[in-house]
């Protein structure tokens, strides 16, 4: 069977990344922030925490706010804080839709990182682990489905290339686009459940199922918009049914 195009894209992406830097959100320093693996790995296991039911540029900034109003993002010195604190700043700043309980969700996971991982987030998908294995480890976090530990080892193996022994588990993270673009492109039935997305994309690329899934996110934002597309423009657009 011909591969499709939403495959060799996400395959030529993988393996010919446009920059050495992953755009999470468009601040400049921010993004340089959640960058840094090195010393602040903890930044990018809390921002995919927070990414939920907000826009994810919102949600991705919130480390960056937080690492402001401190003056530190040392794991330790955001361990001293306690659970007013975050909450009194989710809620002052109106960081996210559900301040309340992300900022539990913050405190715990702020805790999770120092018990279960020595204060080492990056001991999450270091050593060369199985991807099942680190979507296994972000699924333990309070509040964390499958959805964000899909997304977050996915962008780990196929942005920030973190070496994974395998790359099965990484599924798809179905949203919004993602759904739009695989019916318009006549991939799934219109009434394509979220089910029927993932299992689509695991017949599509068994071997790494969510290498399609930031070309289908950017695809769904540039190109394939509710109203107003662009097709000619669209970089799968000849393999495209066009179900509108």
């Amino acid at each position: 069977m011909k591969e499709h195009s939403l495959v060799t894209l996400g395959k030529d992406r993988f393996l010919h990344p446009e920059d050495n830097s992953v755009h999470l959100v468009d601040d400049e320093e921010a993004n340089a922030f959640l960058n840094d693996l090195t010393n602040y790995p903890h930044a990018y296991v809390l921002a995919c925490l927070m990414d939920r039911q907000i826009k994810a540029e919102r949600a991705w900034v919130i480390p960056w706010t937080i690492k402001n109003d401190l003056k530190s993002f040392d794991i330790k010195v955001l361990g001293d804080q306690s659970l007013q604190y975050y909450q009194k700043i989710f809620v002052s700043q109106s960081l996210h839709r559900f301040g309340p309980s992300m900022a539990k969700t913050f405190h715990s996971a702020v805790h999770k990182i120092l018990t279960d991982y020595d204060g080492n987030a990056s001991l999450i998908w270091s050593g060369n682990p199985s991807s099942a294995s680190v979507v296994y480890r972000f699924l333990q976090f309070n509040g964390c489905g499958v959805k964000i530990a899909t997304m977050a080892a996915n962008i780990l193996a196929r942005q920030f290339k973190i070496p994974f022994s395998d790359y099965y588990s990484v599924d798809i993270s179905p949203d919004v686009h993602i759904f739009r673009v695989l019916k318009r492109t006549g991939l799934v039935p219109a009434n394509a459940d979220r089910e029927s997305i993932i299992y689509k994309a695991r017949e599509l690329n068994p071997e790494f199922p969510g290498i399609i899934d930031y070309s289908c996110w950017e695809i769904g934002r540039k190109y394939c918009r509710p109203t107003k597309m662009l097709c000619e423009s669209c970089p799968i657009e000849s393999d495209c049914m066009k179900i509108l």
